[in-house]
C-alpha cells in the first residue's frame, strides 16, 4: 500500500459539530490548510449526505465515522451507500460477517476497522467482564480485521508500535485521542488513551483524528500548524 501522504492530509480534522452551516464555516477558516475531515454521528445526524457532498466538493476527503455494527447486510447496504458519496474512509465496529460484509462492498473507499475505543481503558473492561489489556484486545482485533482485508484499523497511540512491530506497514493506523503535550485545551476530558501528533506519527500512525484541541482553541490554525510541523518533523 503506497503511503505517500500529503501533509494537509495527515491531520483528520473532527468536525463535530451541530449543523452544515457550522460545518462550512470552519472549511473557510481552514482553506486549505486541513484536505480531510472527519463526519461523525452528531454532524451527519444534522446534515445528512449533503455535509459529505459538500466537503467532497471543495476536493477534500471525508472519514464517515459512523462505526457501523449491525447484521451483516444492513453494514453492506449502508457502505454501498458511501461509497457512492465520495467517502475515502468509513469505519465499521464488529465480528467478523460484519467487516467482511463490509470489505466485499468498499469499491474505492477504504474500511477501517475499530479496535477499542481512546475512551476505554482496563477499568472499563472489568467492569464488562473482561479480563486482559486493553492493548491485547486491540492487537488481536486488528489481526483478525486485517485478515478479513480490511484496510486499516483506528487506534489509539498507545498501540501503535505493537501494530507495527507485529503486523507489518502495509495497512493504514488512524490514531484517535491526539492531545497537545500540556492538554490544555480540552476540559473534563474523556480520552483516556492519548498521544500527542508527533509520537503518534513517529511510532508508525498515518493519520491522526484531531477535533477539540483544534475548536476549543483561540487561534485554530496556528494549532494546525503546530501539529502540522510536529508530524513533519516525526515523519
Amino acid at each position: 500500500m503506497a503511503k505517500n501522504i500529503p501533509l494537509e492530509e495527515r491531520i483528520i480534522f473532527a468536525l463535530d459539530v451541530d449543523s452544515k452551516d457550522e460545518a462550512e464555516r470552519w472549511l473557510d477558516r481552514m482553506g486549505d490548510l486541513v484536505r480531510f475531515y472527519k463526519v461523525g454521528l452528531q454532524l451527519f445526524l444534522a446534515g445528512w449526505f449533503p455535509v459529505i457532498d459538500m466537503i467532497t466538493a471543495r476536493g477534500h476527503k471525508v472519514m464517515v465515522d459512523l462505526k457501523f455494527f449491525d447484521i451483516p447486510e444492513t453494514v453492506a447496504l449502508a457502505v454501498r451507500e458511501l461509497k457512492h458519496r465520495g467517502a475515502t474512509f468509513i469505519t465499521v465496529h464488529g465480528n467478523d460477517p460484519i467487516l467482511r460484509a463490509a470489505v466485499q462492498e468498499r469499491n474505492s473507499a477504504k474500511i477501517l476497522a475499530v479496535t477499542v475505543l481512546t475512551s476505554f481503558d482496563e477499568s472499563d473492561m472489568r467492569e464488562m467482564g473482561m479480563t486482559g489489556s486493553v492493548a491485547d484486545l486491540v492487537y488481536h482485533r486488528a489481526r483478525k480485521a486485517l485478515d478479513l482485508g480490511c484496510d486499516g484499523v483506528i487506534s489509539s497511540g498507545l498501540e501503535v508500535p505493537r501494530l507495527r512491530d507485529g503486523l507489518g506497514d502495509k495497512f493504514l493506523i488512524v490514531t484517535p485521542g491526539i492531545r497537545p503535550g500540556t492538554n490544555d485545551v480540552v476540559r473534563d476530558d474523556d480520552q483516556k488513551r492519548i498521544a500527542t501528533a508527533h509520537r503518534a506519527i513517529a511510532d508508525g500512525a498515518d493519520y491522526v483524528v484531531v477535533g477539540r484541541p483544534i475548536r476549543n482553541a483561540k487561534d485554530p490554525v496556528a494549532v494546525v500548524k503546530a501539529m502540522q510541523d510536529e508530524i513533519a518533523a516525526a515523519l
